[in-house]
């Protein structure tokens, strides 16, 4: 056996070795387990989990947000029905129902062929690949960006903007994106910033490179949806709803008015995720 022949062989041999330790390549999802999913890593390879127990919540279970209700119902009906539909960012008060939104949506409209995908911001690399995996089927996904923020020079941010609207090839129309944030333009905004800004001679306003990057994920954005705090009589509301829903009387919901103000003002906000969990403690309370 010539040397090249004894270094092929050993090399083929060191192959095999590799190969046994690399993780096993995932099958193709399942798409009938379930109507939502995760983007997942291993070994730094990406798969689709299925959510086996996704949030039961109802567009009936969200109150005192109608306006941006009907604009996410109708948005994502137009999508369903394959019509144009727009990419939406929900920003706002913390709280108040964002997510909750889309997971009721998901809920709404599963039974048309909708499917929700769940991204991490640290995986948004990984769009591009999402997208073209689903391309081909013919369900209406949405993918999930939930509590999305950046800071300075995360690589997620470029990615995001390029899968909006910035890539060579054409958006797939079986898919969009939902993004929840606390923050409108989805970066921090300093003071330092608008030192970019300068008058010129004729009068002209020439904005800050830094603050035009900053604004312009979010612009790519075709629908924006905004959330508020609510009043303490839209959250006492919430407040009895949830109650009613765990199994509460009239009078336990109405006799547990003031603890309900007493455990907002102890968090410091009247949201729907503090009246849900003041709602989940004082029935649990009740039926001990």
């Amino acid at each position: 056996m010539t040397q090249l022949e004894q270094f092929l062989t050993r090399a083929e041999a060191l192959l095999e070795r590799l190969e046994t330790m690399l993780p096993a390549p995932h099958a193709a999802p399942d798409w009938q387990l379930a109507h939502a999913w995760r983007w997942r890593k291993t070994g730094g390879r990406g798969h689709l989990q299925a959510v086996m127990h996704a949030s039961p919540i109802r567009l009936s279970d969200l109150h005192h947000i109608g306006p941006q209700k009907e604009q996410i119902e109708q948005n994502t009906r137009q999508f369903v029905e394959g019509k144009p539909a727009n990419n939406v960012l929900l920003t706002g008060a913390r709280g108040t129902g964002k997510s909750s939104l889309i997971k009721a949506c998901l809920n709404q409209f599963a039974a048309q062929g909708l499917r929700l995908i769940e991204v991490d911001k640290s995986d948004l690399a990984d769009l591009a690949d999402i997208v073209e995996l689903v391309a081909d089927r013919p369900e209406r996904f949405v993918i999930f960006c939930d509590d999305l923020s950046f800071e300075e020079g995360e690589g997620g941010y470029k990615a995001l903007k390029v899968a909006l609207d910035g890539s060579i090839s054409a958006q797939s129309d079986n898919v969009l994106i939902y993004a929840t944030s606390n923050r409108r333009h989805l970066m921090p905004e300093r003071m330092s910033d608008n030192a970019g800004y300068t008058h010129g001679d004729d009068g002209d306003l020439h904005p800050g490179e830094t603050v035009e990057e900053k604004i312009s994920l979010s612009e790519r954005f075709g629908l924006w949806v905004s959330f508020y705090s609510f009043k303490q009589d839209d959250y006492l509301d919430i407040v009895a709803h949830w109650l009613a829903h765990f199994g509460c009387n009239a009078e336990q919901i109405e006799a547990a008015r003031p603890d309900a103000l007493r455990w907002a003002l102890q968090r410091g906000s009247r949201s729907g995720r503090v009246a849900w969990q003041f709602a989940r403690d004082c029935a649990g309370r009740n039926q001990a």
